[in-house]
């Protein structure tokens, strides 16, 4: 397999580190985030000691504004600085934001989480638009890099709750903080050491001039072109109800498993924030088995198209919900109060498995299926739709505490996708044909070009 890692382009390691300690940096922040706002204003660590819906109410607008801002993100790569600038600056802001959360204030935690969304705005589209940049559009090894970059990233998100959290948790909420901003650092060092592996990647093109009018020359798209940007829309509405499903796990799922999971693994409690690290873990663990079921698939015929995995991805997703169920049941009927971590466990799973079915895939769809000249733009409104979802999750969870329960959300959630999902698989023909083409790969074996 080693041997094989040089059919990739260096660049995509550059990438590849840069993308990991930034995901270490938002993932970190993630785990604690409500955690810190729910967590009581006295005593050996206090947080903010706000109510749990409240707590959630800002993390669904953080998580949102966090992405919706890489709609502009890719704006101003596309008509000012190019995706490698706009990437550079990214790192700066979100350097700055992560160390202001590092100080013991209120207020700088607030100044702090606008830098933070106006640095993952910037950088999060971009760098993703340049790890397609790094290959011709029908290289049998684009897929496998996306695929590479996605499972690479997870060791960042894997690692950030475990230290993180674990710092935040136990020791100091704003050194959990501080830690998240030193490695963005380190991704910010690693990406200036790269920039001689980006060469010609991610630079800004001018817009092609009206020789009259010296404006913009607009350039209407085709009828194909058309099609697929119906297709692109589709996707962008299946990334809402995606991660309006899978963003639980930062904001409702984890107060429940702080309050109602039982933690303890003999003498030792584990630390709420550590559940987070479950996603990377099992992304780690079960990424390249994914893929490699899914291109045995292919090569025995059965459906394969990008709508396809996804429609599954969405009901797999949902159905780890049934789990998370169980579990709410079981704390509102047991005595103790609390159900056994091993739900938990099995429901992260399940979510994981619909995860590799949608998120990698929607990203290498979007640059396949996109006009050059949208790319930037359109990998900022699929963002965009992932900042939707993520507040969707806020509202849930809100909910959960206000006017419903964690058992009814939970089954909410398990109902509308599997019916959703199921829903995309009927139509997957008909939206097959819009895309003309576009989804069809020479697919080569995941596990030796990965």
């Amino acid at each position: 397999m080693s041997n094989n890692l040089t059919v990739h382009p260096k660049g995509l390691y550059v990438l590849f580190f840069t993308e990991m300690w930034e995901r270490f940096s938002y993932y970190g922040m993630r785990a604690i985030f409500v955690l810190y706002l729910a967590a009581k204003a006295t005593g050996v660590n206090p947080g903010v000691g706000w109510e749990k819906a409240d707590a959630l109410a800002l993390y669904g607008w953080y998580t949102m504004m966090v992405y919706v801002l890489a709609v502009p993100g890719g704006i101003i790569a596309d008509r000012l600085l190019g995706q490698k600038k706009t990437v550079m600056l990214g790192g700066i802001l979100l350097c700055i934001g992560h160390f202001i959360l590092a100080l013991d204030s209120l207020q700088a935690f607030y100044v702090g989480c606008v830098f933070i969304v106006l640095g993952v705005g910037a950088l999060k589209p971009n760098i993703s638009s340049m790890v397609g940049s790094l290959y011709k559009r029908n290289d049998p090894n684009r897929t496998k890099g996306f695929t590479l970059f996605y499972i690479g990233i997870n060791i960042g998100a894997f690692s950030a709750p475990l230290l993180v959290g674990y710092v935040g948790e136990t020791i100091n909420w704003h050194y959990g903080f501080g830690l998240a901003g030193i490695g963005m650092l380190l991704g910010q060092a690693v990406y200036i050491w790269g920039q001689k592996y980006l060469k010609g990647i991610g630079e800004f093109v001018p817009k092609q001039l009206d020789a009259q009018s010296g404006r913009i020359a607009k350039v209407p798209l085709t009828k194909i072109e058309k099609d697929r940007m119906i297709v692109l829309g589709l996707t962008f509405l299946i990334a809402i109800v995606f991660w309006g499903a899978y963003e639980q796990a930062g904001g409702l799922m984890n107060l429940f498993t702080k309050e109602s999971i039982n933690r303890s693994v003999g003498s030792f409690t584990v630390p709420t924030s550590w559940f987070q690290a479950l996603h990377a873990f099992y992304v780690i663990l079960i990424g390249v088995p994914v893929a490699f079921i899914w291109n045995q698939l292919r090569k025995k015929g059965k459906p394969n198209s990008t709508i396809f995995k996804m429609g599954v991805g969405t009901i797999v997703t949902g159905l780890g919900f049934v789990f998370l169920a169980k579990a709410a049941y079981d704390a509102s009927t047991l005595t103790s109060g609390q159900a056994s971590m091993l739900w938990v466990l099995a429901a992260y799973l399940l979510h994981v498995i619909g995860e590799l079915s949608i998120s990698p895939v929607i990203l290498n769809f979007i640059t396949k299926l996109a006009p050059i000249k949208y790319v930037s733009m359109m990998m900022g409104l699929y963002f965009c739709a992932s900042g939707l979802g993520n507040k969707l999750a806020g509202v849930l969870g809100e909910a959960a505490f206000e006017d419903s329960s964690p058992f009814a959300i939970f089954v909410g959630i398990t109902v509308f996708c599997v019916v959703f999902g199921t829903l995309l698989i009927v139509l997957v023909k008909k939206l097959n044909a819009l895309t003309h083409g576009a989804d069809v790969e020479i697919e080569s074996d995941p596990v030796e070009a990965a």
